[in-house]
């Protein structure tokens, strides 16, 4: 049962990485062309626009590397070294790339709240704050996850002591 959930939950590792992938190879170059033609054009708004792409593609690099380190958490766990210090680190790692993400779309927050002011869209800005908040979130719960992992390891070694 165990090694079929891990298997489950590996797959979903790798299926969420997939869309980021599509996204960062085929739509963000398109709105970069597209950007191009309106800096052609004279348009100020496209150097907005780069630099939200900009913060998109470098936010790719830790969300990759948070989900190498879930799939590397599911690998312990069929490995039997759930309770391990390197399940600690992994979700420390996890931690960290979500404050990173965070803190990468709170710097893009002007940049869309320019995009909305210019296109009279105030939805835009609560579109902007999601990955804000849903970062921030998986942050939170990764770090309470690394909180009980490490006190249940320290609880495991001192009944180890014991007998």
């Amino acid at each position: 049962m165990k090694r079929g959930s891990t298997l489950f939950l590996k797959i979903a590792v790798i299926l969420m990485g997939i869309p980021v992938l599509a996204l960062c190879l085929f739509l963000l170059p398109q709105i970069a062309n597209e950007a191009n033609e309106a800096a052609a054009r004279g348009s100020d708004l496209a150097f907005v626009v780069y630099g939200i792409l900009m913060i998109m593609y470098i936010s790719a690099i830790p969300f990759y590397f948070a989900l190498y380190q879930s799939f590397n958490l599911l690998s312990y766990i069929d490995k039997n070294q759930a309770f391990s210090e390197l399940s600690v680190g992994a979700l420390k790692k996890i931690k960290n790339c979500g404050i990173i993400i965070s803190g990468l779309y709170a710097v893009a927050l002007p940049f869309v709240f320019i995009m909305a002011e210019v296109d009279d869209a105030p939805g835009l800005v609560i579109v902007g704050m999601v990955p804000i908040f849903a970062s921030i979130v998986i942050a939170v719960f990764a770090a309470v996850l690394q909180r009980l992992l490490q006190e249940a390891i320290t609880i495991k070694s001192e009944n180890d002591l014991t007998v």
